[in-house]
């Protein structure tokens, strides 16, 4: 029954409703997929047994009519999310074979409404990274290739394992999270819709922290209304974050259809970039051109301190990793390596467990926070900040409801090829993306064509704060007038 995995997570949900499939019929499907799609990278951790286990729990609960909203849906989660009595590492050398005696509360949200759990995803090495090359279990391939190409490239990070097993039909949504644009780039480089949610909107507990103040999390899922669904279970207020925000979850699938007539779109001037492709440029026009049709007005809008986003988070985000990080000494949990004093198990553990970017990141993080430099660098980053969300907040003021630009400044690359001897031409990946965790806001990926190698390229929208369901009205315009994309296969 392999055709089960081609499936949307609607499409699914009325199957089962309608009694076609069983939950375990299909979860079957997705474990046979991932079992013939290894070569690919994306699970880190299979969960067969515990799978069947909730599939044929979700089973009953449907006969007896007593179905949550996600009842019997195969979903993947990603190894940043603890998950009671599976491994999770962060696919982090210095985690070893940490088992969480406790369960994430996102996971917990979307057990409690019914989902599945085929394993867990891989990732960047504690979300750092923007190819999904820095996990310690290797790097993820991407489903798709160039055109009459060969070349394994990469699915984005770091929730790449999410973005790359959606793409491919290994599970029908994946959670992930998002720091400078890791959810929404992943999403862009394999035609996947992805949704970073406004900070608070979604709890951080159970969470591996990589940078407190910008991590968010989000879904992954073949459609609009897919990830509208899964972000209803995913949000919600929660007493064990205290930067979870308490306000009622709207219920975001009725969002999808409603009329977009008369909403003002923002396309920012400063977004053009030099030496940006013509074939961005070309999407972002043709995104324009759909809103508009539909009803909408463009207007243009101005976020001057754009061009400081990207060094002011990589200023902040490495601050705040430097001391998240320091937890992983070696005493408590996770890798243990040898010496002869405290400070020499703390030196030789970390430099064991740690991978080469992970290491970068904490060194740039303990450097802007040092003395003499905390002024000259973290302090001035985080007054940047500050501008880039009063241009955000300047530009809602004056009726915007919603702004478009690229998700992604190219297309997927291959593995290797980026990042090799200069870190700086990969964090340039998150150019059109790391405003959107500085100021706070939400914002989603979108699909909406191809590059001239075949590869798919996608649009992102950035809401008002907890405006999440415009994002889903404005989305479903974009992939209406695009369409779904899916790679063929070749594993």
């Amino acid at each position: 029954m392999t055709d089960l995995t081609s499936l949307t997570l609607a499409e699914a949900r009325k199957g089962l409703a309608d009694k076609t499939f069983t939950s375990l019929e299909l979860t079957d499907a997705h474990l046979s997929a991932i079992e013939a799609a290894r070569v690919l990278n994306a699970f880190v951790m299979e969960t067969p047994d515990q799978a069947r286990d909730m599939a044929k729990a979700a089973d009953d609960k449907i006969a007896k009519g007593e179905a949550g909203p996600l009842a019997g849906i195969p979903l993947g989660i990603k190894d940043l999310f603890a998950t009671k009595g599976v491994r999770t590492t962060a696919c982090s050398k210095i985690l070893g074979n940490f088992v969480p005696t406790y369960e994430s509360t996102i996971t917990s949200q979307l057990w409690r409404d019914g989902a599945v759990m085929l394993g867990k995803l891989n990732n960047d090495e504690f979300a750092m990274g923007s190819s999904n090359e820095t996990s310690c279990f290797g790097p993820v391939g991407n489903p798709w290739r160039r055109d009459g190409s060969n070349t394994t490239l990469v699915p984005g990070g770091s929730s790449g394992g999410s973005a790359s097993a959606v793409a491919a039909l290994l599970c029908m949504g994946a959670t992930a999270t998002d720091t400078g644009g890791s959810i929404r780039q992943p999403a862009a480089f394999t035609a996947t819709v992805g949704i970073k949610p406004t900070y608070g909107r979604c709890s951080r507990w159970g969470i591996v922290a990589f940078a407190s103040s910008l991590d968010q999390a989000g879904p992954i899922a073949r459609s609009v209304r897919d990830s509208a669904m899964l972000l209803r279970s995913m949000a919600g207020h929660d007493p064990k974050d205290t930067t979870s925000v308490d306000i009622p979850v709207p219920d975001y699938e009725a969002a999808i259809g409603k009329s977009v007539k008369g909403m003002r779109i923002g396309i920012p001037k400063e977004y053009r970039l030099d030496g940006m492709p013509a074939e961005i440029e070309k999407l972002w026009e043709a995104g324009a051109a759909w809103l508009k049709a539909a009803g909408a007005e463009l207007v243009e809008v101005s976020l001057p301190h754009t061009k400081y986003a990207l060094p002011a988070y990589y200023i902040v985000a490495p601050a705040e990793a430097s001391s998240n990080l320091a937890r992983y000494d070696g005493v408590r949990y996770g890798l243990r390596d040898q010496g002869r004093n405290i400070k020499e198990l703390y030196e030789n553990t970390r430099a064991e467990g740690f991978g080469a970017e992970v290491k970068r990141r904490v060194m740039i993080g303990t450097y802007v926070l040092s003395a003499g430099y905390y002024d000259a660098y973290y302090l001035r980053a985080q007054k940047v900040r500050t501008l880039i969300k009063k241009d955000f907040e300047d530009c809602f003021a004056k009726g915007v409801d919603a702004i478009l630009t690229p998700a992604t400044p190219s297309a997927a690359f291959g593995i290797g090829e980026k990042g090799g001897a200069d870190p700086v031409e990969m964090y340039l990946n998150d150019i059109f993306t790391v405003t959107v965790n500085m100021a706070g806001l939400p914002g989603i990926a979108v699909p909406a064509g191809k590059d001239a190698q075949g590869l798919p390229l996608g649009l992102q929208l950035i809401g008002r704060p907890f405006d999440e369901e415009t994002l889903f009205s404005l989305g479903e315009v974009i992939e209406q007038a695009a369409g779904r994309f899916t790679p063929a296969r070749w594993w």
